[in-house]
């Protein structure tokens, strides 16, 4: 794929994520489906934390998608965090049976946020 054209999908993916953690991230852990996006008894405390960092991180994401380049170690901490939390997640559903709703949950959800972002991000800095 062209650098330019990896820009642009870039700009729609940062703005697609960032809308989707600021409203999505939320919705799914409170309402729509908490076994999945949740904690296993629910902890309201942790979760509000969870949902606060990716507000914020949505917040930034948006603002990140009118110059991508500008904003580069913001994606790429959004990449390898997502990866980490994925990953750590993944090995705690494997060992926690009440969380295994996670592994066709927020764990490919993360994956799949890191996956496009890694294939869009321009793979030089002068684009």
């Amino acid at each position: 794929m062209q650098q330019e054209k990896r820009l642009r999908y870039l700009k729609i993916a940062l703005y697609v994520f960032g809308v989707i953690f600021i409203v999505g991230v939320p919705a799914m852990m409170m309402w729509i489906w908490p076994s999945g996006w949740g904690w296993t008894p629910p902890q309201p405390d942790y979760e509000q934390m969870i949902m606060g960092i990716y507000v914020t991180l949505g917040v930034f994401l948006i603002r990140a998608a009118k110059n991508p380049m500008a904003h580069a170690s913001l994606i790429w901490f959004t990449i390898w965090s997502s990866i980490v939390h994925a990953g750590i997640m993944l090995v705690q559903a494997i060992i926690d049976k009440t969380e295994q709703a996670n592994l066709i949950g927020d764990i490919p959800a993360l994956f799949l946020v890191a996956f496009v972002l890694w294939y869009l991000m321009p793979k030089r800095a002068d684009t």
